[in-house]
């Protein structure tokens, strides 16, 4: 890992820091290639239960910086950003995002590949493409709508406006909105119920969520051939001899 990404595993969860304050966090190529190691070596180890996403010096990412972005050579699907994104679709391991300050752009795209997005009262959400001349990346063009709607998701990105924490949680963007000094306790305290969860559950139960729509009788099937494997596995019946205990 650069400086610039903090990677800590701790009881079962791996915090991922974007470093770089004086930037507002905006990612480099680099960045994106030390979130994408980060994220693979998470989704390998069967002991990480999430992987939590976090911003130091008070901003969650100022998204891509444009410097950098300007002197990489011809971009291309392998380029480092568009690898990061592939790596995080594709992932079974949960992820927490925990936003303060600025979300933008990819800022605020990676929020919509989380599993659950805590926010502070002061963040501030916006998807600016449109004013680079630019069209929106990370699959928003699609994810967004199933989120929030078809008109909600053209005002943010056809206009590309700034919405606050209270709005992006209207919007369906984020779980929760708490004060920004509660952050940091509340975000620990969700991971900490992850890390109490049998691993292997949360990720058949994540990649079921991820699945494409489908009949409903094919996805009962699918769901119970998954559900079948689930109440073999060791982690299933250590979790069911423990809560039956509790009701003795």
């Amino acid at each position: 890992m650069s400086e610039h990404i903090l990677v800590e595993q701790r009881d079962g969860i791996v915090w991922i820091t974007l470093n770089r304050p004086e930037k507002k966090n905006a990612l480099t190529q680099q960045m994106y290639l030390d979130l994408s190691a980060a994220l693979e070596r998470a989704e390998r180890d069967s002991s990480v239960a999430a992987v939590v996403f976090q911003g130091a010096g008070g901003n969650f990412s100022a998204g891509n910086d444009l410097h950098d972005f300007l002197a990489a050579d011809e971009l291309d699907e392998n380029s480092p950003p568009f690898e990061f994104l592939f790596t995080l679709s594709r992932l079974s391991v949960p992820v927490i995002a925990s936003v303060e300050g600025v979300a933008i752009g990819i800022g605020t795209t990676i929020l919509l590949h989380c599993d659950l997005v805590l926010a502070s009262d002061n963040a501030q959400f916006a998807l600016p493409f449109i004013h680079l001349g630019l069209v929106p990346e990370a699959a928003s063009s699609q994810l967004l709508p199933l989120l929030c709607g078809h008109l909600r998701a053209a005002e943010l990105l056809l206009l590309g406006d700034t919405i606050d924490a209270t709005t992006a949680l209207t919007y369906g963007l984020l779980n929760k909105v708490v004060a920004q000094d509660q952050l940091a306790a509340t975000t620990s305290a969700l991971a900490d119920q992850f890390a109490q969860k049998p691993v292997s559950g949360l990720r058949a139960t994540k990649n079921l969520l991820k699945q494409p729509t489908e009949a409903v009788a094919d996805r009962i099937s699918r769901e119970a051939k998954v559900f079948i494997k689930a109440l073999h596995s060791d982690a299933a019946r250590e979790a069911i001899a423990q809560r039956l205990h509790k009701k003795k």
